[in-house]
């Protein structure tokens, strides 16, 4: 089965669609500059905003001017708009055929909930939008206002979110999940995440320098991008334009630390591989990689030494384009997967820009060159917590890797442990030492706890996969960091704070604690998220890619949450949840 790609759409600092962001490529003209709609007290940072302010994006989307919806979900409406446009949808047929959104996306509705976050407690004025903050509600908002996708789910990685999106929207596809597929991710720039990255000092100051040796760190950016994904018979059936293929990807996990790659690039190296393995292609068929290449210290050297274990003395033009949007986090394998697929269209490889001086031991990355035909690209997204990701976009269809369902083949669950009293945190003793479980919120320890007890019972030392399932992530860490941000302003924040706000935190706790390379993510789609996740399991288990999966549920809430659900009218909320299974396939 091959999988095409009949849409793409894209808002970032490049511009509003698919041909602003073109002509900059190809004109070599960075978005990167003074921040203009954030409202930080950083203006010593340059950012890769979207032009566009929040009424414009209103008034273009249709959308009443009085209601408040955060960033992140407009741009991911202009981004699904244009994909759908370019795809020829709707084309009166979709009752007929299922349709999911997927978006990738880890701050969600933080906007608002910054702009609202001091009257949280003590006001029921803008309490409403609480119901935007969530990763999940984005994703919601952005399906409701098309009206017509049958499920839609979110997916939190950190950095390799949207490229995490587009996998699963393939993988939805090829097990007849689902028959038309849009898949990306978008991401606002918010002060809390903003803030949270000039913590870890890797922020430069002026415009980053991807793959240079005197790279100073990243500049953030903002935007979204979708791709519309399907099977080739059916595209060609109702005549649409194909774009290009979606041949191979990869996710593994770095297994190494929360924010920073292994010396040898081992999550990306894995990746990589796999990518190529599922495309059915070599190393040698690569034309253009399109890298992660952030411009820190530590991820450029990581990535060069995992492409050079992948490509050797043969490397392809390697190239960043972060020079030119940003890193927009979540969105980036979204924005990035769009721009391979025009470098693989109009036959260019986008230049690496802000590069002058070779890295001991680097990668020497591609200024541009014109006129290149390309028939394969590959595209890297690298998260936080080691959650690497790279897929393989090709120009024509060609054999790949099938993985057809076993027969008669069930899914068992060999164990489950589920935290019935936060009480039982204390028993974390028994596996990691006391100083590291302080260092540790709540929720980390409760997960680990949980998932190594079910493990235990499972009598399984580490799992194929490791597959979260979390509405808000670390919430208290999350709201701990917005409690500094209002009480002392944007200086001296805690960098553990924001390191273990990230969703995919718990996942990558797990992995990094099992040293588990497998397939790695993080479900953040409120109620549904086990769901999702369990469904991922079964179809992993199923097509014969992994012999056990271990499925983690994981939330807690904080008193300001609960005071506040239950002005909103819920009530009987559990202060923690946690819950961990083990699945295996058998016959």
């Amino acid at each position: 089965m091959n999988i095409v790609i009949t849409g793409q759409g894209i808002i970032s600092a490049l511009g509003v669609g698919v041909h602003d962001t073109l002509l900059a490529l190809q004109e070599r003209r960075t978005g990167i500059g003074t921040m203009r709609h954030l409202p930080s007290t950083h203006h010593e940072l340059p950012v890769g905003e979207v032009h566009l302010d929040n009424e414009q994006m209103k008034a273009s989307l249709g959308i009443d001017p009085t209601h408040e919806v955060s960033r992140t979900a407009l741009m991911g409406m202009m981004a699904v708009r244009e994909a759908l446009q370019q795809a020829g949808l709707p084309c009166g047929d979709e009752p007929k055929c299922h349709m999911t959104l997927i978006s990738g996306t880890t701050v969600g509705g933080m906007d608002i909930t910054e702009r609202h976050y001091a009257t949280f407690g003590s006001s029921d004025t803008h309490l409403d939008n609480l119901l935007q903050h969530e990763c999940g509600a984005s994703t919601e908002l952005m399906a409701r206002h098309f009206g017509f996708f049958h499920d839609c789910t979110t997916i939190s990685t950190a950095c390799s979110s949207a490229a995490n999106a587009i996998i699963l929207g393939a993988r939805l596809i090829e097990a007849g999940d689902a028959d038309i597929v849009v898949a990306g991710g978008s991401e606002a720039l918010t002060c809390f995440h903003l803030n949270g990255f000039n913590s870890l000092q890797i922020l430069d100051h002026k415009p980053c320098r991807p793959f240079d040796a005197e790279r100073a760190g990243l500049n953030l950016g903002e935007g979204a991008a979708f791709v519309v994904l399907e099977r080739e018979e059916a595209a060609r059936r109702r005549q649409a334009h194909i774009l290009g293929y979606l041949s191979g990807y990869g996710n593994a996990c770095d297994a190494f630390h929360q924010t920073a790659s292994s010396d040898a690039g081992e999550g990306a190296y894995l990746a990589m591989n796999q990518a190529l393995e599922t495309a059915g292609l070599r190393p040698c068929d690569i034309g253009y990689v399109n890298a992660h290449g952030t411009a820190t210290p530590n991820n450029d050297q990581s990535e060069s030494m995992a492409l050079k274990r992948i490509f050797g003395q043969a490397m392809p033009p390697v190239s960043s384009t972060k020079g030119f949007t940003g890193h927009a986090t979540s969105a980036a394998g979204g924005i990035e997967a769009v721009i391979s697929l025009l470098a693989l269209q109009h036959g260019f490889v986008p230049a690496n820009l802000g590069w002058a001086h070779p890295m001991c031991d680097g990668i020497t990355p591609s200024m541009g060159v014109e006129h290149c035909p390309l028939d394969h690209v590959m595209c890297n997204s690298f998260g936080f917590g080691g959650n690497d990701s790279s897929l393989v976009f090709s120009r024509h269809s060609h054999a790949h890797v099938e993985r057809p369902l076993l027969p008669d083949a069930e899914v068992k669950v060999l164990s489950q442990v589920t935290l019935a009293d936060e009480a039982q945190l204390a028993d974390i003793r028994q596996y990691v030492k006391p100083m590291e479980a302080r260092r540790m919120g709540r929720l980390i320890k409760a997960a680990l706890l949980t998932s190594l007890q079910a493990l235990e019972q499972a009598g399984i030392d580490c799992p194929d996969a490791i597959i979260t399932a979390t509405a808000r992530g670390c919430l208290d860490n999350s709201e701990r960091l917005l409690d500094q941000l209002r009480d002392e302003g944007e200086v001296l924040l805690k960098p553990t704070l924001f390191m273990q706000s990230t969703h995919n935190t718990i996942g990558s706790a797990i992995a990094i604690r099992l040293g588990c390379h497998g397939y790695n993510i993080t479900y953040s789609q409120d109620g549904d998220s086990l769901r999702w996740a369990m469904h991922d399991a079964r179809q992993l288990l199923l097509s014969g890619q992994c012999k056990t999966v271990l499925v983690g549920c994981h939330d807690e809430t904080t008193p300001l949450l609960r005071q506040m659900m239950q002005r909103l009218g819920c009530h009987d909320i559990p202060s923690i949840h946690s819950k961990a299974i083990v699945l295996s396939c058998g016959r």
